[in-house]
């Protein structure tokens, strides 16, 4: 009996951390602007086959964004590894792999270190009753949630918060 409690404690906390993690990286990554245009090769071609499928153009543009090139969703599943392997410390360190990364791939944008800094924020902000680790099963919900689940709902929902932020 102990133990299904303890899974359920543990199934809460996966799904609260999923909800503050899709909460951060879709507010970040709409602040940053992803929904308003492809930032990168190959979110433009993602973005209009979403919307080819009867999904939303500016919600594919920003599935596509995340598709290629680090953003909020890999600052904040980076942030949420590395503290949970080296702390604090380590979450900053993501953070500065991920401006590489943007570096890398050409992306102008600042949402994944961004991202990763709020996330490291977030989990630090937790931490007196929910350990890091549960960020990391939530982020990966949270991302499964826009990529894997239904692209052409998830689209949908997207362009609708931005629009509702006014970045659209």
């Amino acid at each position: 009996m102990l133990s299904m409690e303890i899974e359920l404690i543990e199934l809460v906390n996966i799904l609260i951390a999923g909800i503050v993690c899709w909460i951060n990286f879709v507010v970040v990554d709409t602040f940053f602007g992803l929904p308003k245009k492809p930032g990168v090769a190959g979110a433009d071609v993602i973005g209009k086959k979403i919307a080819k499928v009867g999904g939303n153009l500016n919600g594919g543009y920003f599935m596509g964004n995340i598709v290629c090139s680090p953003d909020a969703s890999a600052g904040t599943l980076f942030a949420s590894i590395f503290y949970y392997v080296l702390g604090s410390k380590g979450a900053l360190i993501a953070s500065l792999l991920i401006y590489i990364g943007n570096r890398l791939c050409n992306d102008p944008g600042y949402a994944g270190t961004i991202g990763a800094i709020t996330a490291t924020i977030l989990i630090y902000l937790f931490s007196g009753f929910m350990e890091p680790q549960y960020f990391i099963g939530g982020m990966v919900l949270a991302i499964f949630s826009i990529q894997g689940f239904h692209h052409t709902y998830a689209s949908k929902i997207l362009g609708n918060i931005a629009k509702k932020m006014g970045m659209i």
